[in-house]
């Protein structure tokens, strides 16, 4: 049974304790992975404080550095893996821009309605296929690497997952904060922690939410460098299927645009598009929604709601 609740950020709008609530989570040790902020990993001091019960780290991002020095081999075949996957990510980004321009463009045009929607319907359906070859290419540097490597049957892995697997096991949540969603989904998947959190109840935020769906898509409409375009960036946890999860999109994404809101929406169809702000929570045992606040949802119409 997968006990999920997915959060929005959490340092303005905290909402761990109404998700343990929510989940039914009663006495118990929590247990936190901050990997995803990496230097800063293990800061859970505020966040103890503001549940007033123990939190306690994993560590996780220590954890995977250790085993890097007990296993130069896998982290050399690590840092190569993460190389092909940044070039990966360039180019792709560098098709994403023409192949977004030409589905926004289409969504703009005017005409007739029945030669128009042929005309968006092409153009959508080229930058969905432009995501889901990167995808797949992302999936198969994924599937050499532990083909290649066998991560699971290496002596440095095991002995470093075990007591990872461990405290997730006895404890009554787990907590899986933000960050810098890439290093969080590499620890994660290089211990293969994913069937450990499948069975306890977690409650996740930010990043951390991002990280337990089937595609992670990383987004800003206005970044420094001029305009941008949503990307899918990789696999996640697949605990969470059919949802699009966008933390913080009111700071980072044009909501009041109805064409830039449409086109993702579109995109992404058929798994919606929610957003998860600061004060917003979705609650999901066994993958059904039983409880949400704050969050909505982009429609192909170019609404949220």
């Amino acid at each position: 049974m997968t006990h999920l609740a997915l959060l929005g950020p959490q340092r303005d709008h905290p909402t761990v304790g109404r998700a343990l609530d929510a989940l039914g989570v009663g006495a118990g040790p929590l247990v936190a992975i901050t990997a995803g902020w990496q230097e800063r990993e293990g800061e859970t001091e505020e966040l103890a404080g503001y549940l007033a019960r123990p939190v306690r780290d994993l560590a996780l991002y220590r954890a995977v550095d250790d085993l890097f020095r007990a296993d130069p081999a896998l982290f050399a075949a690590h840092r190569e893996r993460m190389a092909r996957l940044q070039e990966l990510q360039a180019l792709y980004r560098t098709r994403l821009k023409f192949a977004f321009r030409a589905a926004r463009a289409m969504l703009l045009a005017d005409g007739r309605p029945a030669v128009l929607e042929v005309a968006r319907t092409s153009a959508l359906a080229g930058l969905r296929r432009l995501d889901g070859d990167h995808l797949a290419a992302v999936r198969a540097i994924h599937a050499a690497f532990d083909r290649d490597l066998r991560p699971a049957a290496r002596d440095a892995v095991r002995a470093a997952r075990a007591p990872l697997a461990e405290a997730i096991g006895g404890a009554a949540a787990v907590l899986v904060a933000g960050g810098h969603v890439g290093v969080l989904l590499s620890r994660l998947r290089l211990l293969n922690l994913g069937p450990a959190l499948a069975a306890r109840p977690v409650i996740a935020w930010s990043a951390g939410a991002m990280a337990m769906s089937d595609q992670v898509v990383v987004f800003h409409d206005s970044p420094p460098q001029g305009a941008g375009a949503a990307e899918v960036f990789d696999t996640g946890l697949g605990l969470v299927h059919r949802r699009t999860l966008l933390p913080d999109a009111v700071n980072r994404l044009r909501l009041g645009d109805p064409i830039r809101v449409a086109t993702l929406a579109r995109r992404f169809a058929p798994t919606a598009c929610l957003t998860l702000d600061g004060g917003a929570g979705l609650v999901l045992k066994n993958g059904r929604a039983i409880r949400q606040w704050g969050v909505r949802t982009l429609h192909p119409d170019g609404t949220v709601g």
